[in-house]
């Protein structure tokens, strides 16, 4: 929260309406680059945690992501442009449940074109159909600094419990 407010604070600061000044921005840019590889250990060290509370194998990506295939499934994994139908459970790693698709329509949506979270568009690439998956995206890859304006909050990193049911 801290660093939420010092950027805040530097926003609000560099927007008034006095003549522009020379400033270096160089001398703001590694302490702000600090700050982020702080909060990013921080997450990443919650998740973690997370795992190892629930004994859970999962992998972790490149980019962050944690996946767990729980169903293999079958045939070829979905690729940039498919069109998926899946049914899924959302929620925070503290266990609040913010979304769920159980009695309603599945979600569908096109593999790395339509806006959703893009650590779905990424984990959904390693599944196939008829496969059952858990991920947890950590707010870079989920809502980030903005949450979604409804039940996940800013920076909150969330559990996918998905089942793909349909690839075209």
């Amino acid at each position: 929260m801290k660093y939420l407010l010092f950027i805040f604070l530097f926003i609000l600061c560099s927007c008034n309406n006095k003549e522009p000044k020379n400033v270096d921005q160089e001398q703001f840019k590694e302490p702000l680059i600090g700050a982020n590889r702080k909060m990013v250990k921080r997450e990443s060290d919650d998740i973690d945690a997370y795992i190892r509370r629930r004994d859970l194998n999962m992998q972790k990506s490149g980019t962050g992501l944690r996946y767990m295939i729980i169903k293999e499934g079958d045939g070829e994994h979905p690729k940039h442009g498919n069109e998926v139908k899946v049914h899924y459970k959302v929620s925070l790693l503290d266990g609040t449940l913010c979304y769920n698709s159980e009695g309603n329509e599945p979600k569908t949506f096109v593999v790395e074109q339509d806006h959703v979270e893009s650590g779905l568009h990424e984990g959904i690439k390693l599944m196939k159909n008829g496969g059952k998956a858990k991920f947890i995206l950590p707010s870079h890859l989920a809502h980030g600094l903005a949450g979604d304006q409804d039940k996940i909050p800013p920076l909150a990193s969330v559990i996918y419990e998905i089942e793909l049911i349909d690839i075209k």
